[in-house]
């Protein structure tokens, strides 16, 4: 097979908030630059599956990157947020502590925190951590208010990175994992994907827990990533006014505990637990996991009910040893490759400073950088169905009655949002990319009625057989092979003449009487 060949200014390593935020900070000045990402989607690592907060930097030992870029990447949020239409609240954070001892501990952090220049910092009593959290655990002594603190999307900031970026000028290359990089005269000179292979004047490595093996690529082997797996639950939105804010408990040195939080759609979240794990893929949720997760969580709220929870999962925190801290500089000995690696907690809020960080080296190193003139910051928020006003929803549904066909009835998504999020500038072609762009397949049900529909929509929009579907790429698919014969399954649908979708996708129908008797797909 002939090689394609590019050509770049800088090549970005991984696809996660990290990446597509540098990659979205290179877009504002005159460069070639290519993300590459070994997934099938951006945010389907580390970026996917964490807490969702914008921590204040209160315990960050100060003078570390964690420290500053911490708080730096705090105070940038509602500007970036705001030019990216991503979901961001500024609800302030809580360390809540539950005897003498460990109030004692808040001074501390108060005096890290203040250090690292976080304001509005203040231990404040039991009575009015109560007026404002009346769920906490009413043994409560005091906390430590931190009004900078907030929540965010982290997959819905990292899309919005790549699409802007994308926008301006930014080369995307999806399901490309790097398998080599060629060096000369102790310089990078390219670096090879699969069918690919683009010529480089500097890579930037943020490729999460695989950064060691990028790194190794050049000959180095300064650090080593060691996975720590954290389980969560996530909570239904009946329950999410439990809280109004993230609540952590008093840390340890090496976790900041299990938190209680909302997320910005309205749900509640807790974890994480944090577990070192030798294998990279290891995502798995563990009875004694879960255990310890709903422990720690109801030291904070007693009151949370684990029969309203609609799904485990776990994430990977890149842990760098032995730094400890963020690795973030040029990789000694190699004057042209960069590392944005060992990105723990607190790498979502510190993502827009770490992009100018690493613009800051790149610069340092001989990259010249020229503003575009034509730089447009602005990436207008996807139309969600579920945020209109009625008279809003009319006229959406009057000018193309896809925006009257609700696919997902748990988050109400319509088939207009699904359609619109298949056909915007950064690929999307699995179930979870779906989700992640418009909530079809978040809510209660987590997918179970309106995941064979959006297969559908995925095979007529995009051409994909549906056997070929997959719920994250690779070898995720959905269907194994035809149930049914294809005219049996359109005589049971009464919705396919709505979609067009009905004639071969092979998927097992039934009758749910809950949507006025259409038939939903079920795999």
């Amino acid at each position: 097979m002939q090689l394609k060949r590019l050509a770049a200014d800088v090549v970005i390593i991984g696809a996660g908030v990290v990446g597509t935020g540098i990659a979205r900070e290179l877009a504002r000045y005159d460069l070639r630059v290519v993300l590459v990402e070994k997934r099938a989607d951006v945010a389907f690592g580390t970026t996917k599956a964490n807490t969702a907060l914008v921590h204040a930097g209160y315990d960050a030992e100060p003078g570390t990157w964690k420290a500053r870029l911490n708080v730096r990447g705090n105070a940038l949020y509602p500007k970036v947020c705001g030019e990216l239409g991503v979901s961001y609240r500024n609800t302030g954070s809580l360390v809540v502590a539950l005897s003498e001892e460990q109030a004692a501990h808040l001074h501390g952090l108060k005096e890290r925190g203040e250090a690292n220049g976080v304001p509005g910092l203040e231990v404040i009593p039991r009575e009015r951590v109560l007026a404002i959290e009346p769920g906490v655990n009413a043994d409560v002594v005091a906390a430590l208010w931190a009004p900078t603190g907030g929540i965010t999307s982290p997959w819905e900031l990292a899309i919005a990175y790549a699409e802007n970026a994308v926008a301006n000028g930014v080369e995307l290359l999806l399901s490309s994992p790097v398998i080599g990089i060629h060096m000369r005269g102790g310089c990078v000179v390219s670096v090879r994907c699969p069918g690919v292979v683009i010529d480089t004047r500097f890579v930037v490595n943020a490729a999460g827990i695989w950064a060691d093996d990028i790194e190794r690529m050049v000959g180095r082997d300064d650090f080593e990533i060691t996975p720590r797996r954290g389980e969560y639950y996530l909570f239904d939105k009946r329950v999410g006014h439990l809280v109004s804010r993230p609540l952590f408990p008093v840390p340890s040195q090496s976790t900041k505990g299990i938190v209680v939080a909302p997320t910005v759609d309205g749900n509640l979240i807790a974890g994480p637990n944090a577990l070192l794990v030798g294998d990279k893929g290891d995502l798995a949720t563990t009875a004694a996991g879960l255990a310890e997760v709903i422990e720690g969580a109801r030291r904070l709220v007693p009151g949370l009910p684990v029969r309203e929870s609609i799904t485990n999962f776990a994430g990977l925190r890149a842990v760098a040893v032995p730094a400890g801290d963020f690795v973030i500089g040029l990789s000694p000995g190699v004057p042209n490759f960069v590392n944005a690696a060992g990105i723990q907690s607190p790498g979502l809020t510190a993502a827009p400073a770490i992009a100018e960080a690493v613009r800051d080296i790149l610069a340092d190193a001989g990259l010249e950088l020229v503003e575009k003139p034509d730089f447009n910051p602005v990436r207008e928020r996807p139309m969600r169905f579920s945020e209109l006003g009625r008279d809003e929803q009319s006229a959406l549904i009057e000018g193309n009655p896809l925006w009257g066909h609700i696919i997902c009835r748990c988050e109400t998504v319509t088939e207009a949002e699904i359609v619109e999020a298949l056909h915007r500038p950064v690929p999307c072609t699995t179930l979870d990319g779906v989700k992640f762009r418009t909530r079809a397949g978040a809510g209660r049900c987590q997918g179970g009625f309106c995941g064979p529909r959006v297969v559908d929509i995925i095979h007529r929009e995009l051409g994909i057989d549906p056997e070929q579907v997959t719920k994250k790429g690779g070898r995720s698919y959905i269907l194994s092979g035809p149930s049914k014969d294809p005219i049996q399954r359109q005589a049971t649908c009464c919705c396919s003449a709505e979609t067009g979708g009905a004639d071969e996708h092979k998927i097992e129908m039934r009758e749910c009487e809950e949507v006025g008797g259409h038939a939903h797909g079920r795999v």
